[in-house]
């Protein structure tokens, strides 16, 4: 009479099937990618400086931009003193009661902001501001 031998089985080595994590994994990568936006502007690097004594402009401003390199923008735009003095009187010859903002950086050279202060006054604006950050 012939018996037949069990054998054993052995417990120590499982597989796991990685093809349902790998799936998961790339929804979770697809769904993240469609989700956030990339969207980058483009824009001019300033820091600006801080105060403790800033208030909140709520209205609509004309921009001039003054970088740590002394480049003077208005309104995004590249513009030499000149052409800011010919832009500025178009615009206030429109409407003269908008405010003016000066974002200056705050290694901007202070002769430079004080350039662009004084054609502004000079050409009769009244409501000037400069950009800050609160502490």
């Amino acid at each position: 009479m012939k018996f037949k031998r069990h054998s054993k089985l052995e417990y120590g080595i499982e597989q796991i099937d990685i093809a349902p994590l790998v799936d998961v994994i790339f929804q979770l990568l697809i769904f993240f990618m469609l989700s956030s936006s990339f969207t980058f502007q483009s824009g001019i690097n300033v820091k600006l400086p801080k105060a403790v004594t800033s208030d909140v402009i709520r209205d609509e401003n004309i921009v001039i931009t003054i970088t740590s390199e002394n480049v003077t923008y208005l309104n995004g735009m590249i513009t030499t003193l000149e052409e800011l003095k010919k832009s500025l009187k178009q615009s206030y010859a429109q409407d003269d009661n908008r405010p003016l903002l000066i974002k200056a950086d705050r290694r901007a050279s202070v002769g430079r902001i004080v350039d662009v202060w004084d054609l502004c006054r000079n050409l009769g604006i009244e409501k000037i501001n400069i950009a800050t950050n609160q502490k």
